[in-house]
């Protein structure tokens, strides 16, 4: 069916009406193939019409030329339990040129499930007048699925919410950034959002949708709370809800589970990105010992076509609570217990060997080489190699978040900053700019250091540093592997800091491919410094600047022996001795340059 031209009368509207159909069951789905080509071709839409509605309900859009090619629709019809008919609108604003198609028109899973003769089994409901056979799961959820409402008797309305009269007995967080917003029809921004709400299927029907244009900014939180719930013993609490993830610039939707009030709770599911312009459902079955409350989550993306909706949102075998959560205190006492020395005779300007209370020289502490008989000297420091697969540090730390007061959890989940990652942990589409395996073990299980830039703004630096070090050798080096992919990726440094004084040593920014690379930074001697790796957030959170494997080599400072330098020494003049191969070499392997000397 096809339309190629006609006059150019103002607001022509070409109708293509389908037969009245009586009602169509909770999973019904109409796909086509539709052609939309040329230079004033004008827009097309899908109408649902419902006996007893005067509005209709626009299921789809094409906007204007769409190119020299055939394109499917998929369209989500849902329960209707009214007879409709569906309009295929084609506008056209004045001059008409170009040619617009349809074919191929098909309607899937459509029916009422079939009558069946019998219906045993624990996880089963048998419809009252159609005798359906349905899954106990699909029983108090919103949706009549029996097709005569059976499924939907005697459900406390107390456990379920539709939002057709307001959010029932759910709340909006105070705690995050913006609401969630109560609607119907489709949501303001074009691409972006649903056409209509789950329960009813048109656009009388109402839902809650989270609004991502202006003034919400990118990583802004929208929280919906649930009522509190008692823990569920032996049995099991269901969690059932619809959800609509459609826009290019979706980002994240997120339920979790708090017994603690003044907590963000653990996360249960999370979803990323564009899931297409249909309503999902989605089904958790939820644990506890203790009363809890479920949080849901949306995270604002990158611009304004990433609006998200929420319906159809009950509880299944779940009781509610009738008291409060409890509190914990986000204070901290900020009193350490010091560790206790062996007895010694150190002064304030030595290290104390805590094994057998030698006294060893400051400088001495932090050198890469243990003077101490048990390490002591060396284990407040930055470890020799690290490859982070015991999912610790190895001695870096974040000066930032050191210095902030309170709970770690409260306060920067959402800062900008350095962290431990893997490939196995990452959401779908992004290992696009974060490593989906790390550089020791070359498998998705290994662990890495990264810094993660779905949070902060364009422009947020976050340094992560070595404790002090005391003194290094001649030829030290600090050999790393980094990993920077990403269309908005920032910037790497590695920096040297003394006292106040910070250095530049090496740098690198921008897309560097989706490899790990390896890089080498000379430090040679130096004394009482601290080595700093800083990253610098791109545009978006498409780059994240990651690091491995991060090595000192050959970083122990000289150590003069006890004894004269032999025939193939040469003796420095601070006493050192070095071999005669590293003379004139332009590597100052004495420390005090006279390897380099001319007059040798």
């Amino acid at each position: 069916m096809f339309i190629l031209k006609s006059d150019n009368s103002i607001s022509q509207v070409a109708q293509l009406r389908s037969p009245k159909f009586r009602q169509a069951g909770s999973n019904c789905t109409l796909s086509f193939w539709y052609y939309n080509y040329g230079q004033s071709v004008g827009a097309a839409e899908l109408q649902l019409l419902v006996d007893g509605l005067k509005q209709p309900t626009v299921l789809w859009r094409a906007y204007y030329n769409e190119g020299n090619q055939w394109l499917k629709a998929v369209i989500q019809l849902g329960r209707l339990p009214h007879p409709f008919q569906l309009s295929l609108d084609k506008i056209s604003l004045g001059f008409y040129d170009g040619i617009s198609a349809i074919d191929d028109i098909t309607f899937e899973n459509c029916a009422l499930p079939p009558p069946a003769l019998s219906c045993e089994g624990p996880n089963r409901f048998w419809c009252r007048d159609t005798k359906a056979c349905i899954d106990s799961l699909l029983v108090c959820d919103l949706v009549d699925n029996c097709g005569d409402g059976s499924d939907e008797d005697n459900c406390n309305p107390d456990l379920q919410c539709n939002f057709e009269t307001g959010l029932c007995n759910w709340e909006q967080d105070v705690e995050d950034d913006f609401d969630w917003v109560r609607t119907q029809g489709p949501t303001p921004t074009a691409n972006t959002g649903p056409l209509k709400d789950h329960t009813t299927g048109t656009a009388r029907g109402h839902y809650l949708y989270m609004e991502s244009s202006k003034p919400s900014q990118f990583q802004d939180k929208a929280v919906l709370l649930s009522p509190l719930f008692n823990p569920p013993g032996n049995g099991t609490c269901i969690f059932r809800f619809h959800y609509h993830m459609f826009g290019k610039q979706v980002y994240k939707l997120s339920v979790f589970q708090r017994t603690v009030s003044n907590t963000k709770g653990w996360l249960l599911w999370y979803k990323f990105g564009n899931q297409g312009n249909r309503w999902i459902r989605q089904t958790l079955y939820i644990s506890s010992s203790k009363p809890f409350q479920i949080l849901v989550k949306g995270t604002v993306g990158d611009g304004f076509t990433g609006d998200i909706g929420l319906d159809d949102m009950s509880f299944l075998g779940c009781t509610l609570y009738n008291g409060n959560l409890p509190t914990i205190s986000t204070t901290t006492s900020g009193t350490s217990v010091p560790a206790t020395l062996p007895m010694n005779n150190c002064t304030e300007k030595e290290f104390v060997c805590r094994a057998s209370g030698r006294c060893i020289q400051m400088i001495q502490k932090c050198d890469f080489r243990p003077d101490c008989s048990d390490k002591s000297d060396e284990s407040a420091c930055v470890m020799e190699v690290c490859d982070f697969e015991d999912k610790t540090q190895c001695g870096w730390y974040q000066p930032a978040l050191e210095q902030m007061s309170g709970n770690y959890s409260t306060h920067t989940t959402s800062i900008f900053k350095w962290e431990l990652g893997r490939g196995a942990n990452l959401y779908p589409g992004q290992e696009k700019h974060c490593p989906l395996i790390d550089h020791t073990t070359c498998t998705e299980e290994g662990w890495y250091l990264f810094a993660d830039s779905s949070n902060g703004e364009f422009g947020h630096t976050v340094d992560i540093a070595t404790p002090v070090i005391s003194l290094t050798g001649p030829k030290c080096k600090i050999v790393f592997w980094n990993h920077m992919n990403g269309s908005t990726i920032g910037s790497l440094e590695v920096l040297c800091k003394t006292g106040n004084r910070t250095s530049k040593l090496w740098t690198q920014s921008g897309n560097q491919g989706p490899q790990w690379n390896r890089a080498e930074v000379f430090l040679g001697i130096r004394s009482n410094f601290q080595v700093v790796f800083r990253a610098k957030r791109g545009v978006s959170y498409m780059g994240d600047v990651a690091v491995d494997d991060i090595t000192f080599e050959d970083c122990s400072p000289l150590l003069i022996p006890g004894r004269p330098c032999t025939s193939e020494e040469f003796t420095c003049a601070n006493k050192y001795c070095i071999p005669k191969d590293n003379l004139c070499d332009f590597v100052n392997d004495c420390a005090d340059n006279s390897d380099e000397s001319p007059t040798i």
